[in-house]
């Protein structure tokens, strides 16, 4: 009888409340599991407050287990519904905790501030006042760590002015280490040693190791600055250690959590339905055929003309289920597809990410240590300089290798530059790659749109060189409409459209998927010995 009893929202509640404590205890998978259960209750009763309150608990869970893509799709789903309601309350958690992950994940600092002022709005509506300092205090960090002293100066001063009356421990360590940010920038030595001396020993009581970490880095910039270098490395190597093992602590608690993978479950159950639905719909023809061929018996004698106008009908009901299948397949070879270019474009993305901002800061760093150590000694010995030649070589590889998975033009300064050096890169005395563009040249797009409509190029260029024999080639992009159309010409061999379905390869059927997954249309023209143009029509995705 329990099992039949309809969800009410006394339950969500008591789910949701349950499945925060959980997270709180760091038992993240079955925070997650009373999570997805409460979320299923709240979309029964279409209570909008209920869902939004299970998908940031949910985006929540995934935050502690430093998977920030996660956090951030539930985050904004929750924020979808949130906006439907009147709670102010869980607006100001939602729009705070996108701020976190712009600012400290991806780096978007004019993302991360809009969305912390969002907050302090609905916190300020609601006369929070512990949530207005906390916000203030994210805003402060997010100005300063781009420089912009000036601009989270009064956000600072407010923080330092009402933290002792509604901030509380989990935020004095990072507001000291803030206030010697500040003086370290006004050069006021003696005030910024202070906090930050005063930062690290309050990270070390309250146990707080990722606040820790950030001071001993601050702290050691202000020490380089000032010309200690013996203790400036001393806290880069504390900063090292520290950040170290809060990288550790964050890959165990992924590792002990089994149901991480929820998104691509859910993903495979789409499919499985998609297959369920078919099946169905395919036994029922068969009960019907079995049906009909009763009756037929029965009256074959009498109506024959009938049974033969029937087994024309059932034939063509047949092929034209026959053509269902085909297309549900291939849709679903689409998606397949589709799902593996988007995971390679991610990969793409993730690794160049982690040369860029791992890899190649670590070599970095230990080319400082380096230069401390010779600065400390007074030494320049043939080895140190070796090793110095051999650490800018294999930064400048980390480097090219993060360009190559994901060109810096594209993210920098966009698609015209990134396909102009395109063109430029791939011409030789061989074949020249001519590129003609009459869009502006500091338009920007879409970041997802942008690299699918490089990496199409670029595969493009690929078959060109490959297999074309070409000696030039164009490539032509022009914006009309708010719709992209794309031009790429050769003077190569060509082929014979009519056998293109036998010949076009797993290579243009990835192009094809690309171009279908963002609405886009491919026309391909060619003939023997006369070249082949392609030209590609896509609406655009402009930038949020």
């Amino acid at each position: 009888m329990s099992q039949n009893t309809p969800p009410t929202t006394k339950t969500i509640t008591e789910l949701t409340a349950e499945a925060t404590s959980l997270m709180k205890d760091g038992k993240y998978e079955k925070s997650l599991i009373k999570s997805r259960v409460a979320l299923k209750y709240a979309i029964a009763l279409k209570d909008d407050d209920a869902i939004a309150t299970c998908y940031n608990t949910i985006a929540a869970n995934f935050d502690e287990l430093t998977e920030p893509d996660k956090a951030f799709f539930y985050y904004q789903k929750g924020l979808i519904y949130a906006s439907r309601t009147n709670n102010s309350q869980l607006k100001n958690w939602l729009y705070n905790n996108l701020g976190n992950i712009y600012c400290f994940n991806k780096k978007e600092y004019a993302k991360g501030i809009f969305y912390y002022k969002k907050s302090l709005d609905y916190s300020t509506k609601i006369h929070d006042s512990s949530a207005i300092v906390f916000t203030k205090l994210n805003i402060t960090w997010a100005y300063f760590d781009i420089g912009h002293f000036k601009d989270g100066l009064p956000y600072l001063e407010f923080v330092n002015k009402h933290h002792e009356n509604f901030g509380d421990s989990t935020t004095i360590a990072a507001l000291n280490m803030l206030n010697g940010m500040y003086f370290n920038h006004t050069n006021e030595d003696e005030k910024a040693n202070y906090f930050f001396n005063n930062s690290i020993k309050l990270a070390i009581k309250e146990g707080f190791k990722s606040d820790l970490a950030f001071a001993y880095l601050e702290y050691s910039k202000f020490l380089l600055k000032k010309g200690d270098h013996k203790k400036a490395y001393q806290n880069l190597a504390l900063y090292n250690t520290t950040n170290a093992q809060v990288v550790d602590e964050d890959n165990l608690k992924k590792v002990n959590v089994a149901g991480i993978n929820l998104q691509i479950d859910e993903y495979k159950r789409e499919i499985d339905n998609i297959e369920t639905k078919y099946k169905t719909k395919e036994q029922i023809l068969l009960e019907k055929q079995s049906k009909n061929k009763q009756i037929s018996i029965i009256i074959i004698s009498l109506l024959l003309l009938v049974i033969i106008l029937f087994y024309f009908f059932f034939q063509n009901t047949r092929l034209k289920q026959n053509n269902k299948l085909k297309d549900i397949q291939s849709k679903i070879q689409e998606n397949i597809i589709n799902a593996s270019v988007n995971g390679q474009e991610m990969e793409r993305k993730k690794i160049a990410n982690f040369l860029h901002d791992n890899i190649s800061a670590l070599l970095s760093t230990a080319g400082l240590h380096l230069s401390v150590f010779s600065a400390k000694n007074q030494l320049e010995s043939e080895e140190i300089m070796k090793t110095k030649a051999v650490l800018r070589e294999a930064h400048d590889k980390v480097r090219d290798l993060s360009h190559e998975l994901l060109p810096s033009l594209l993210t920098r300064f966009g698609l015209y530059y990134a396909l102009n050096d395109l063109c430029e890169k791939n011409s030789n005395s061989s074949i020249s790659f001519e590129y003609s563009s009459t869009m502006e040249m500091s338009v920007r797009y879409n970041e997802d749109f942008e690299m699918k409509i490089y990496f199409i190029i670029t595969e493009l260029l690929n078959n060109i060189i490959k297999h074309s024999n070409a000696t030039h080639a164009f490539v032509g992009i022009e914006e009309k409409n708010n719709t992209l159309l794309i031009h790429v010409r050769d003077n190569g061999k060509g082929f014979d459209t009519n056998e293109y379905s036998i010949i076009e390869g797993f290579g243009l059927n990835q192009i094809k998927a690309r171009i279908n997954n963002i609405g886009g249309e491919i026309t391909i023209q060619s003939k023997v010995k006369s070249g082949t143009s392609i030209h590609i029509k896509t609406p655009i995705l402009y930038k949020k």
